[in-house]
């Protein structure tokens, strides 16, 4: 083996003039078992700058190869033991990461043994007797092959870190999302309580790591309980911060921060009337939110004693009363969501609730759960749903009902899923 040389200009008759050759070609290995002809061809590419390594063989060049690097391999195609052909295809298995270009020198010239030489990997032929101008135009067209493919490997390192930087990125966000998430469901404190007369249930699923929907509760006083659905508009951190906003205005915890609630001259609290609270919340979120954002309510007033249910509907769904006798039926006049339009009026509506009724304020991610066709659930397919788990406790009753609509959609449903479901039973035994 001849170590790594620049070598002089080649023999007469070897004249490279011209400009130099691309930097695409830096080293290369010249492969024959005629040292004449190595000597010739390592004199050709050293009159452009090329640093050239010569091998006798093929199986020389391979343990060459394996342990350097080359831009380009010269190989005779013809060799004693292992043959220019088999060298390209045993450089290309060995070497996967690191392209090389490969001529192969030949006399031959039938289309038979040009395709073999392509299929073993080469990339170019030349004529023997090589010619010194022919040469060094094939390796400036390798030159260019490999400068493409240098830039091309340096663009894929930096996609690949670009990448890798993202994909951090996302996981924090992952992460960040997922304890936003816990925070959100934090928001409903109890998703159960029994008031004697009557229980109530929650239900909070959001389709992604953060929603748009909350529900909850509150007392009134001794004997009425307030109860709430909202849907904030799109998804995501936006509309989790939004209700998490209104959910510090519609606070249990907090009675003198809560908009549903006033206190009285005796200095005890009573409830705001539901179409009154729904115009206080729309002039808030027109004055202090995103003009942008606006929301859908549904705020119930319930009395515990007499069954009376006063609500205001602002856009959102209508509520269900699933009676006693397995009837179900929906109420409510609709209304404009809250924060479109200024000075927006709403109306209050009345229904009364009788001994083992129920009332449910759904969210629309239930009736507009669609199937692989495309089909809602809408009222009907609720009905059905709530009839079907008519006899569970509230809390199952809304498992079940999660449950249903999943399977409606045949997978996670499209759109937040949330709910509030109000058991009445009679006359109120306990004060909470």
């Amino acid at each position: 083996m001849t170590p790594p040389a620049r070598l002089p200009p080649g023999p007469p008759g070897t004249d490279s003039a011209g400009p130099p050759a691309p930097g695409g070609v830096r080293r290369a290995l010249v492969v024959d078992d005629s040292r004449a002809q190595r000597r010739m061809l390592a004199a050709l590419l050293g009159r452009d700058g090329i640093e050239v390594v010569e091998a006798a063989s093929g199986q020389e060049a391979l343990e060459i190869a394996l342990r350097d690097r080359f831009d380009l391999v010269l190989s005779d195609w013809v060799m004693p033991g292992m043959d220019g052909p088999t060298l390209c295809r045993e450089m290309r298995g060995r070497l996967p990461g690191r392209y090389v270009y490969f001529i192969l020198l030949t006399s031959k010239r039938g289309a038979g043994e040009v395709a073999a030489g392509l299929g073993s990997g080469a990339d170019d032929f030349l004529s023997k007797p090589v010619d010194g101008q022919e040469l060094r135009a094939r390796i400036a067209a390798g030159g260019r092959i490999l400068q493409m493919e240098r830039e091309l490997t340096q663009k894929n390192r930096s996609l690949t870190a670009a990448l890798a930087d993202l994909r951090r990125i996302h996981d924090a966000l992952d992460r960040d999302l997922a304890e936003a998430r816990n925070l959100q469901q934090s928001l409903l404190r109890e998703r159960h309580r029994s008031f004697g007369s009557a229980e109530v249930s929650l239900v909070l699923h959001p389709s992604g790591h953060v929603g748009g929907d909350l529900v909850g509760f509150f007392p009134i006083n001794a004997r009425r309980v307030g109860l709430f659905a909202l849907d904030v508009a799109g998804h995501g951190v936006a509309s989790a911060l939004m209700t998490a906003r209104l959910a510090g205005l519609l606070s249990g915890s907090s009675p003198d921060r809560n908009l549903a609630l006033v206190q009285t001259d005796f200095g005890i609290y009573d409830g705001r009337p539901p179409a009154e609270l729904a115009a206080q919340l729309n002039a808030i979120l027109l004055a202090e939110m995103s003009e942008a954002s606006y929301l859908t309510l549904l705020y119930a007033d319930v009395d515990l004693v007499s069954g009376r249910v006063a609500m205001v509907q602002a856009g959102h769904p209508h509520p269900a009363v699933l009676r006693a006798g397995g009837k179900v039926e929906f109420c409510g006049s609709g209304g404009l969501p809250i924060g479109l339009l200024p000075g927006a009026h709403y109306a209050e509506v009345e229904l009364r609730l009788n001994p083992g009724d129920r009332l449910l304020l759904i969210s629309d991610g239930v009736i507009e759960a669609a199937d692989a066709e495309g089909r809602l659930l809408e009222e009907e397919g609720l009905a059905r749903l709530l009839q079907g788990a008519a006899g569970l406790p509230g809390p199952d009753l809304l498992t079940a009902l999660v449950a249903g609509v999943t399977a409606h959609a045949a997978g996670e449903p499209a759109d937040d899923v949330s709910a509030v479901c109000l058991d009445f039973h009679g006359a109120k035994r306990n004060a909470d």
